[in-house]
């Protein structure tokens, strides 16, 4: 898509008719200029955004953890979950939601969107039936999101690539928000959180390219005994620059000087100017914006965490990041994929990530139900069958364990069905 076909791609989505509309903010446009400078300035969106290494890994670390999850199709039977089989909505939420995309695919590309520009779309496509059709991944520059005179939202799709030109209503669309959504947009991890130190990152990244390209040396002061001409001066400076600058001549040609001349360094070296430390704290200062560790993008440096302490940082993501990020996508899709009355819903299975290995797990459980040598139970074997979508067996599963009752002797109908 030209520059020209995107500023009016989006100036088509913000009038979405003859009526005049009012717009709030024209960040579509601005992005379009790529205008969108930070504190450094710098142009900070998400195309610049994602050259910068940490903002790449975090937003790889979130987006393919997600990917990769399990998405049930649960329905509510009075106080229980059941697990419904796999049927056609499952295979397409969790292997291939539309001909050319994979699952993973879709929703990386889902998540990618809301982290680098507030919202991911997901066009559901149905059939003359009402049955879901397809699951189409949207690109944010092809959806805008028009706000209508009566207060509804209606969101106009322009696919030049695939001849689409289209007017959705909210019932045919998956709108995956990110923070602060008002009805409308959402603001970017990058708009609300990152844009100065992205800003800064892109920066030190120009900054350390032109440091190494001038060979490491910068600043170099040639003194001359006696005094030199206007023409002297440009020819000795042409030609120390062609010899020894450059990443093609590091250490290659020896520094030659006659005539009594003299070579003096008055620049910092990239360690004495703590370009090197400025560069680790913008990573974890990214890191910290998108949620994420920062020793799970390779920022080590200072930490004191380990084994146990990483492992415990890495469930803090899941719990405080991740959890954040599935809870919106599970509600939009419960919203528009399953009428009220039907008591389905989707979840995503964070068994693996949050459950640590199966010895951990197992150990955990058996405690938890209690018995001889661990005590009195605080869950029930119902309870623990539910964690994991099983139906309750009902009977003395349906007990907690208490040594005060049973004589020290767990029962042996703990395990067997009811009836």
């Amino acid at each position: 898509m030209t520059l020209f076909q995107a500023i009016t791609t989006a100036v088509k989505g913000w009038r979405g008719s003859s009526r005049p509309q009012n717009v709030t903010y024209s960040d579509a446009v601005m992005e379009a200029f790529g205008v969108l400078p930070g504190s450094s300035g710098f142009v900070v969106n998400a195309i610049s955004a994602m050259r910068v290494s940490a903002v790449s890994a975090c937003v790889q670390k979130i987006a393919g953890t997600i990917s990769t999850l399990r998405l049930d199709v649960l329905m509510q039977d009075g106080e229980n979950e059941v697990r419904l089989p796999r049927d056609d909505l499952w295979y397409k939420l969790n292997e291939q939601p539309a001909a050319q995309f994979t699952a993973t695919s879709h929703w990386e590309n889902s998540i990618t969107a809301q982290l680098l520009r507030g919202d991911g779309y997901t066009w559901i496509r149905r059939a003359p039936n009402n049955s879901i059709r397809e699951l189409l991944p949207l690109p944010w520059s092809g959806v805008s999101p028009v706000r209508q005179q009566d207060g509804s939202v209606r969101y106009y799709v322009s696919l030049p690539d695939y001849g689409i030109t289209t007017w959705l209503h909210p019932s045919e669309i998956l709108h995956f928000p990110g923070h602060g959504f008002d009805g409308v947009r959402s603001m970017s991890v990058i708009a609300y959180g990152a844009k100065a130190a992205v800003g800064n990152a892109l920066a030190m990244d120009e900054y350390s390219g032109k440091f190494f390209a001038n060979g490491a040396h910068p600043s170099i002061v040639i003194k001359a005994p006696n005094k030199m001409s206007e023409d002297q001066k440009t020819q000795l400076r042409e030609s120390f620059v062609s010899k020894y600058s450059g990443p093609d001549n590091f250490h290659k040609i020896p520094l030659i000087l006659t005539e009594g001349l003299d070579a003096k360094e008055i620049s910092l070296s990239a360690e004495d100017a703590q370009l090197l430390e400025a560069r680790k704290f913008q990573v974890t200062d990214i890191a910290r914006a998108f949620g994420v560790p920062p020793h799970m993008i390779g920022e080590t440096t200072g930490s004191s965490a380990v084994g146990a302490g990483y492992e415990q940082q890495a469930r803090d993501f899941v719990m405080h990041t991740l959890r954040l990020h599935l809870k919106r996508l599970e509600q939009e899709l419960n919203r528009k994929l399953f009428p009220r009355d039907t008591g389905r819903f989707v979840r995503f299975d964070l068994g693996d990530l949050i459950e640590g290995d199966s010895k951990a797990q197992a150990e955990y459980n058996r405690a938890a139900l209690g018995g001889p040598g661990t005590g009195m139970g605080w869950m029930m074997v119902d309870e623990i069958r539910k964690t994991k979508g099983l139906k309750p067996l009902g009977g003395a599963c349906a007990e907690i364990f208490d040594p005060r009752t049973t004589n020290g002797k767990k029962n042996e109908n703990t395990a067997t069905p009811a009836g």
